[in-house]
């Protein structure tokens, strides 16, 4: 299974092809839109998300609400579209110097993009680079996460820290739907509402002084079975593979599983998850310090994940720059930008979790109907069921 995306952040729009789908798996058009509206919300959001009001359609590979086996092409129209006609069209004739971006952004792939591909404007580059190339990507991971769901596999995403704020922890006893519904109560996707309090007030005083915010969001998927992934090949490591996903979003500078860079300072004896029997005799872990993943291949236990989020790098109050068509010293190009988008990066992560997790699951019980998928899963885990009982 796999996909490609297409769009700029001021084109028509943005499009995305998932091959490799199983026929038979029911598409719901309203919970992919609502996990855009997620995407789009947030405390500390900026002015596009008051133009976009995301939608998917699909174009082909879905009917009567199924997928066909065939590939599955999505659409979001971008609203802004009209005003940027003009600047954005692929007409020759059209060319302009309007909205021409020559000093780039500290933070951005402006100049980095700008040498590797030998922009003059790097409206070439950023306009790809836009996190809103990442709607798109929220689109196609819950056309995973149905697929997912309908294995029993369900995950949250929740707001750890921001701004300098930790929240605390989850409750361990809560459940991914449980946690889902706390945080969509909350402005910032955070579970604890102190927490959540000053946050807001992080980005409030933020906003005033024009500065931007980062911070670190949590995912955790529950009823993901055992042997997905492979320690055969570095390439088939489940971790490395959500790791690289989550280190794909704009902005993603840090990825931690379990315990993570914790871990590095705690002796052996404290980090590894002992292998125990339960009540009822059965093979159980004492912790889940390694969130759900041993040698690259799924445990059994819930994964958990957590990703950094660096503060967004376009300043109301711009950085320092050098403007490439005179050389001189120059404040950074301006965009319309967000405050903080930590909560809305959480959705995002969500998505691409989930994504990398249906790959797996179809490499592992593959099959071109869901049928056949079901069959092999059950099978599977009627060996494992076997398996733990010769223990």
């Amino acid at each position: 299974m796999r996909f490609l995306t297409a769009g700029e952040s001021h084109g028509p729009g943005l499009v995305g092809i998932i091959e490799g789908l199983p026929a038979g798996l029911t598409v719901e058009e309203e919970y992919i839109n609502r996990q855009l509206a997620r995407r789009q919300g947030g405390y500390g959001r900026g002015g596009r998300m008051s133009i976009e009001r995301d939608h998917v359609k699909f174009l082909s590979g879905v009917r009567f609400g199924q997928t066909t086996g065939s590939p599955l092409a999505l659409a979001i129209e971008n609203r802004d579209w009209p005003n940027w006609q003009k600047v954005m069209s692929a007409d020759p004739l059209d060319e302009t110097d309007e909205r021409k971006v020559a000093c780039p952004r500290p933070g951005h792939a402006d100049l980095a993009g700008g040498l590797k591909y030998l922009h003059h404007d790097l409206r070439n580059v950023l306009e790809r680079a836009s996190a809103r190339e990442t709607a798109m990507r929220v689109a196609v991971g819950s056309v995973a996460a149905l697929l997912l769901c309908h294995f029993g596999i369900r995950s949250a995403a929740y707001v750890i820290a921001l701004g300098g704020v930790t929240a605390c922890p989850r409750q361990p006893e809560w459940s991914a739907d449980t946690i889902r519904e706390k945080a969509e109560r909350s402005l910032v996707y955070c579970l604890d509402r102190e927490a959540e309090k000053l946050m807001i007030e992080q980005i409030d005083e933020a906003g005033e002084s024009g500065d931007t915010l980062g911070g670190v969001f949590e995912i955790l998927v529950e009823g993901v079975p055992p042997g997905l992934g492979s320690h055969v090949h570095w390439d088939r490591r489940l971790d490395s593979r959500l790791a690289g996903a989550l280190m794909s979003i704009p902005g993603i500078k840090g990825v931690e599983i379990g315990l993570g860079f914790t871990a590095s300072g705690r002796p052996g004896s404290a980090v590894h998850d002992e292998i125990v029997l339960d009540e009822n005799g059965k093979l159980a872990r004492s912790a889940n310090n390694a969130g759900g993943l041993e040698g690259g291949i799924t445990n059994g236990q819930a994964i958990i994940v957590r990703a950094a989020m660096k503060p967004i790098p376009t300043l109301k109050k711009p950085v320092r720059s050098i403007d490439l068509g005179s050389g001189k010293p120059r404040d950074a190009a301006v965009e319309r930008s967000d405050i903080c988008a930590v909560p809305a990066a959480s959705v995002v992560g969500e998505a691409v979790v989930a994504w990398e997790l249906a790959r797996s699951f179809l490499e592992k019980f593959s099959g071109d109907s869901l049928a056949e998928v079901e069959l092999s899963w059950q099978s599977y885990m009627k060996l494992v069921k076997e398996y733990l009982g010769t223990v």
